[in-house]
């Protein structure tokens, strides 16, 4: 970075912005991606954890959006990541007897026939209508007087930062220089055009140029930052931070074999399977303060347990909730007072002669709006070929679908229970070889959260670019929101796997978990606070690991 000319820079590492270098690189490209902090570390590892057609968008007569998800969604189930998206089933519950039945069962017939009509439904069984019987064996725990029957259909599920970490290698496979804790301080011109980006690396302190012939920034909630740099504000995108959070309870807490999707008065509530936990989320709600680390309140958490507990035979309580985790949705600006109104639709704008900017859209339709940005930075690079990552699997497909079919033998031969060799399959696929390669070295469990190997943190540290505690504790694994005690036990022993690996000195390995253990209860204490602003107060109490700075109030 520090001597090349890149065809393309971008900036931010998120679903988004490792799409669009991805995209470019497989078009023959020199690509440069710098992150200020860590592979998905904003909005792309705080989802729902769904690739889906968006069901809701019908009902919002938003039919481009729809079908363009669902291609997307058929794609990635079947030819792209088939070991990290897999079908997911879903109850609809009905509560009125005729009309409900008719209204939400067209909409889900036209959700499948459009996938399965287009050529994208494969991979996805088609949806059936359920007796109250039925649903309750279904899912227990679903009250007997809130349903008469439901609807059963599935959808797609993603561990999303794991998905974002594989593209980012993918595209590093092909090529393109990626590099994360590098943080864009300025952008460079020369006269009225874009040449470049002034960084300044986040372990190191050293700062320095990278040029490039175009720029695109896939910055999200930091959109409108990109032109206040370049003194643009006002002529590229304006986006607005809706905040969405998510709560993980253990499977144990409620009984059901499907996932659930309710209406409530302001947006839609899902209840997830997620191995051994389900995820309830989400709220929507306006926020304009810290943008690196936003806060779940108390009165969001009550919001959800409120809204779920009124369908639950046995209500979930706070003690409980293993894990909480905020992100935010980056929402182009419109009319409408109300973030859940706004378009989730995506644009990509030119504000300054070599400089990209595209925002809004959704986790499921990343790729073609990769695709569309690099097609508009091409129009400056002559002889760039279009577009082709729709037919190019990410690292660890190549191979799945055959070690998955052979695990049983395949886990015979390297000595592991099945069900670790079908954790392995599903985080990496045709890889896991790779992984197992290391459990010599480090062997057994990850003290604290048995679900993961210690291979795991080596091969994270190793090959996926982690260079902090809570980059594995928190996207690498996702310990700090599937156990109890937030990786906290854990991380002492994941800090020591690491220095082993990256060289820490003792001084090092103790900051890094004192960071991560003040980080843990700086959240846990604003999850106590009673609104947004005291929330981000609390949370503000533990400092970036990276050295960042608070935002101020927007």
């Amino acid at each position: 970075m520090h001597t090349e000319k890149f065809d393309v820079l971008v900036i931010g590492a998120g679903v988004t912005g490792v799409g669009a270098a991805l995209d470019a690189a497989s078009r023959g490209l020199s690509v440069a991606l710098v992150e200020a902090r860590d592979f998905a570390s904003g909005t792309s590892s705080r989802s729902s954890k769904l690739i889906h057609g968006g069901l809701r968008y019908l009902e919002q007569l938003e039919f481009p959006l729809v079908y363009e998800a669902l291609r997307e969604r058929g794609l990635l189930l079947t030819r792209l990541a088939p070991h990290l998206v897999r079908p997911v089933p879903f109850l609809v519950p009905l509560t009125e007897r005729v009309w409900q039945r008719a209204y939400y069962g067209a909409g889900v017939a036209l959700y499948d026939t459009m996938a399965s009509v287009l050529g994208y439904g494969r991979g996805i069984p088609w949806h059936k209508h359920l007796t109250r019987r039925a649903a309750r064996r279904r899912f227990p725990s679903l009250r007997e007087d809130q349903l008469i029957g439901a609807i059963k259909y599935y959808d797609g599920q993603v561990d999303d930062a794991r998905f974002v970490a594989t593209m980012a290698r993918t595209a590093a496979s092909l090529g393109a220089a990626v590099a994360t804790s590098t943080r864009v301080v300025e952008v460079l011109r020369d006269a009225r055009e874009v040449v470049g980006v002034r960084v300044r690396d986040m372990e190191s302190g050293e700062t320095f140029d990278v040029a490039a012939r175009t720029v695109i920034a896939a910055t999200g909630v930091w959109s409108d930052d990109i032109s206040e740099l370049l003194g643009t504000a006002g002529r590229g995108l304006r986006v607005r931070a809706s905040k969405g959070i998510h709560l993980v309870v253990p499977r144990a807490a409620i009984s059901g074999d499907d996932g659930l999707i309710l209406r409530t008065e302001k947006s839609v509530l899902f209840v997830i399977p997620w191995g051994g936990h389900w995820i309830i989320g989400t709220t929507d709600t306006d926020w304009q303060l810290d943008r690196a680390h936003p806060a779940a309140s108390g009165r969001d958490i009550a919001y959800l347990l409120d809204h779920v507990n009124a369908v639950l035979d046995r209500p979930i309580r706070l003690s409980d909730i293993e894990g909480v985790y905020a992100g935010l949705r980056p929402l182009l600006s419109g009319e409408s007072d109300e973030t859940s109104k706004l378009s989730r639709e995506h644009a990509v704008v030119e504000p300054m002669l070599g400089l990209m900017l595209v925002a809004g859209g959704k986790y499921t339709t990343y790729r073609v709006m990769a695709a569309d940005v690099v097609d508009k930075a091409a129009s400056r690079l002559p002889g760039t070929p279009p577009s082709r990552t729709d037919d190019l699997p990410l690292l660890g497909a190549d191979g799945f679908e055959q070690m998955w079919s052979n695990r049983a033998d395949l886990a015979r031969r390297h000595g592991v229970p099945v069900g670790v060799l079908e954790h392995l399959l599903e985080r990496y696929g045709s890889l896991s070889l790779d992984v197992l390669g290391l459990t010599a070295d480090y062997p057994g469990p990850v003290e604290g959260a048995p679900e993961y190997l210690a291979a795991e943190v080596a091969y994270a540290a190793l090959a996926e670019g982690a260079l902090h505690l809570d980059d594995v504790l928190t996207r690498r694994t996702r310990i700090s929101i599937e156990t109890v005690h937030r990786g906290v036990e854990s991380a002492p022993h994941v800090a020591q796997i690491m220095a082993s690996v990256l060289g820490w000195s003792p001084e090092k390995l103790t900051n890094e978990i004192t960071h991560y253990v003040a980080r843990v209860e700086a959240e846990r204490e604003s999850q106590r606070m009673p609104d947004d602003q005291t929330a981000d107060a609390a949370r503000l109490g533990a400092p970036d690991v990276r050295g960042y700075a608070p935002e101020p109030a927007r």
